[in-house]
């Protein structure tokens, strides 16, 4: 049920915002009646929505993460009950905030060999490493999809580079990866996040389209291996979920620099277009239940945090 470009500009107008005014309150609304129609067309006889919403900022070193989306009216005009706002509570006890669905990538992959890697390439990067002894580490890795297409909106009106085709072309600017590779946050260990507008296009105006994009899928490679390093060790597989999985040049440069099997999400058996809903999903579930969203070793809370918030649809 994609957005048309129409809304996707709206949301991408709310990027940054940290107080509501009339175009976040327009833009909400337009997100929650665009869930609603989804819901109603898609005929399921749901017993739980999770509701994530839309994603406009995120700054979790000042406890602050904002989704947009109405969970209530979700619940009202559907008639399921929702789970919504399922990021606050754990921002708001001192944790990331994010990534939240690697419990979820731990129960889909309990039965898999470990120690096990899922990465999921949406607009920032974000890996779930599964150890032997059953611990979960789990941080954003860096910039994903979001710089790329970004790029190719700006400078060319397309949505995305299909298939990488454009990047395969081009020649990376070593130097521009090396002092991007050169910011703190590869350095940090532990649990940490992004903003999706935490690196911008415009430090690769100088680069070709070609160039540019060949340049920033590599960015997003170098910093998994960089995030993958401080893992205790290396995974046996690591499956790749969100679009970039699509990105078949991506795909080959995390094979060639990682040294690992590397593998869509659906050699695992999962649906990988529908991953992070799944995962919403199971976290409402665990909302209901009182069990924790996350833990200290994927957000960085001071203890497993559970947290949504309930809307009936009574």
């Amino acid at each position: 049920f994609p957005y048309d470009l129409s809304v996707r500009n709206k949301v991408r107008a709310c990027f940054g915002k940290r107080a509501r005014d009339a175009a976040v309150e327009e833009t909400e609304a337009l997100v929650t009646d665009l869930h609603i129609q989804a819901v109603k067309a898609s005929g399921f006889q749901a017993d739980i929505i999770g509701f994530h919403g839309q994603t406009i900022t995120h700054v979790p070193e000042q406890r602050f993460t904002w989704q947009l989306g109405d969970g209530a009216r979700l619940a009202r005009e559907t008639g399921i009950d929702v789970v919504c706002d399922m990021r606050q509570a754990d921002i708001k006890a001192g944790g990331q905030g994010a990534p939240l669905i690697p419990l979820y990538h731990a129960a889909m992959m309990a039965q898999q060999a470990k120690p096990v890697a899922v990465l999921n390439l949406g607009g920032v990067g974000n890996v779930t490493f599964m150890d032997t002894n059953g611990e979960i580490t789990a941080f954003d890795t860096g910039p994903a999809n979001a710089m790329m297409d970004d790029l190719c909106r700006a400078r060319m009106g397309r949505a995305f580079d299909e298939g990488g085709a454009l990047a395969r072309t081009g020649t990376v600017d070593a130097a521009m990866v090396a002092d991007f590779l050169a910011h703190p946050y590869f350095k940090k260990t532990g649990a940490k996040s992004l903003d999706r507008n935490q690196w911008r296009i415009e430090s690769a105006a100088h680069l070709s389209d070609a160039d540019a994009l060949a340049t920033l899928a590599e960015m997003c490679v170098q910093s998994v291996k960089a995030g993958l390093a401080h893992c205790t060790h290396g995974p046996v597989a690591l499956y790749i979920c969100g679009g970039g999985r699509k990105n078949t040049y991506l795909m080959e440069r995390l094979a060639q620099v990682l040294d690992v099997p590397v593998e869509p999400i659906e050699a695992a058996g999962w649906n990988g277009d529908a991953t992070e809903a799944e995962g919403f999903g199971y976290l409402a579930v665990r909302s209901l239940l009182g069990l924790p969203l996350s833990l200290p070793s994927t957000t960085g809370a001071p203890r497993p945090i559970t947290g949504g918030v309930l809307c009936k649809a009574g």
